[in-house]
């Protein structure tokens, strides 16, 4: 019969060996639960245009009692990570934790193709701004309701990219601004899109006529 203290010092160093893992992990490719790669690769641009021919068009709403404190974010996703942890994840590669800390990677911005090494530059682009959609039509939603749409990881509303081309985007839709890369314009007319669609938002006669010439670089 085996000695008493062999099972115990063997469950020890399993515990050892596991929480030293922890420390910090690398991933290559961008996965997340729940959320989809759409951002960065175009679908099917016919698809896009019958879903945009479905989208009620209708004239900007009023800002009236908006604040970025109605949407709430970013969520927890459990176990001390949050939603912004979880993009960084997503769109990065060789990405590096320190426990839900993402300390280190490389992300390639989608709106002006600039490389980011840094995650404290990286921002979270909300695909449909929180002010477009509270004008077309999030103002009359309950603030949970406005919680699950700036955190959506199901739908390419959140996107990691360069500071800059974000606060160059700011609220505006793509009536009156694009991406710097045209190259991009197709995928982001797509994503743009499929959040107005499945949250069933309203668009502009102008934002409807600038994403049907955004697909057509598809």
């Amino acid at each position: 019969m085996p000695p008493r203290f062999v099972l115990p010092l063997a469950a020890a160093l399993l515990t050892l060996t596991t929480a030293t893992a922890c420390d910090v992990t690398v991933t290559d490719q961008p996965s997340s639960p729940g959320a989809t790669t759409a951002t960065t690769k175009a679908g099917d641009p016919n698809a896009a245009k019958g879903q945009l021919d479905k989208l009620t068009v209708a004239k900007a709403g009023s800002m009236s009692g908006y604040k970025r404190d109605r949407f709430p974010h970013w969520r927890s996703t459990g176990s001390n990570c949050d939603v912004r942890d979880s993009v960084l994840k997503r769109d990065g590669t060789k990405v590096k934790f320190s426990g839900c800390n993402v300390v280190a990677g490389t992300w390639t911005s989608l709106y002006d193709g600039d490389k980011i090494t840094d995650p404290g530059k990286v921002d979270i682009d909300h695909m449909v701004p929180l002010a477009n959609a509270w004008r077309s039509g999030a103002s009359k939603w309950t603030d949970d309701k406005r919680e699950d749409f700036a955190n959506d990881l199901d739908n390419p509303q959140l996107v990691a990219v360069s500071a800059s081309s974000n606060r160059s985007k700011g609220d505006q839709d793509p009536s009156t601004w694009k991406p710097e890369r045209a190259a991009s314009w197709c995928s982001y007319a797509q994503d743009w899109i499929t959040v107005k669609s499945h949250w069933k938002l309203t668009v502009t006669t102008a934002e409807k006529k600038a994403l049907a010439e955004m697909l057509e670089k598809c």
